[in-house]
């Protein structure tokens, strides 16, 4: 009795290590399938404050950027400059189609001379509107291999600030004033902030 008692035991003591060392080998080969190389050979690299989420939509300009120095304060001094800059052109780009949308679209004497004039105007704007930028995604890094800071930053203006504000400065040139409609205007920005969408 003792015998068959003692070899019950060991038998589902054996059954046990068997069965566990069954399930790890199974949890092993799992691993390994959901671990594969991409076949491409290329692996992702993930950008702090960037993506979707961060790009220019019809209610809002956004520009990302990143900027490294030795200095933490530095490093974050360059990565705004560099979104500013960015921000800039692409407000720059996206208002000279409006301008040139609007003047051509307007029964104007010397139209080339007036969207010239336009064109400084909303440059002049662009600089003094860029002091109010909203940063919405800030990230500091540490580079491990040099001992440098890297920062990134995401920032964005209000379109409809920025009409606003192309309105104030439109209205009052003289020049301007004579040939300027703010519906018309504003409807040629909608349209073409709405362009940006698709």
């Amino acid at each position: 009795m003792k015998t068959s008692t003692t070899t019950r035991t060991l038998s589902m003591a054996f059954a046990a290590v068997l069965l566990s060392g069954g399930m790890t080998a199974c949890k092993s080969k799992k691993k390994q399938a959901e671990v594969k190389p991409d076949p491409t050979g290329e692996t992702e690299i993930i950008i702090p404050c960037s993506g979707p989420e961060f790009f220019t939509d019809n209610k809002v300009f956004r520009a990302n950027n990143l900027g490294e120095s030795m200095d933490q304060a530095t490093s974050k001094k360059k990565a705004m400059s560099n979104a500013r800059a960015d921000l800039a052109a692409a407000i720059n780009t996206r208002v000279k189609a409006v301008i040139d949308n609007y003047v051509n679209s307007r029964e104007m004497q010397n139209r080339e001379e007036i969207g010239e004039r336009y064109e400084a105007l909303a440059r002049e704007v662009v600089d003094q509107q860029l002091t109010g930028v909203k940063t919405i995604c800030e990230k500091m890094m540490r580079v491990n291999a040099t001992g440098n800071y890297k920062s990134y930053v995401a920032i964005e203006l209000s379109a409809q600030e920025l009409l606003a504000a192309y309105n104030q400065r439109l209205s009052s040139d003289e020049r301007l004033r004579i040939d300027y409609d703010y519906e018309k205007f504003k409807e040629t920005f909608e349209k073409e902030m709405e362009n940006m969408k698709k």
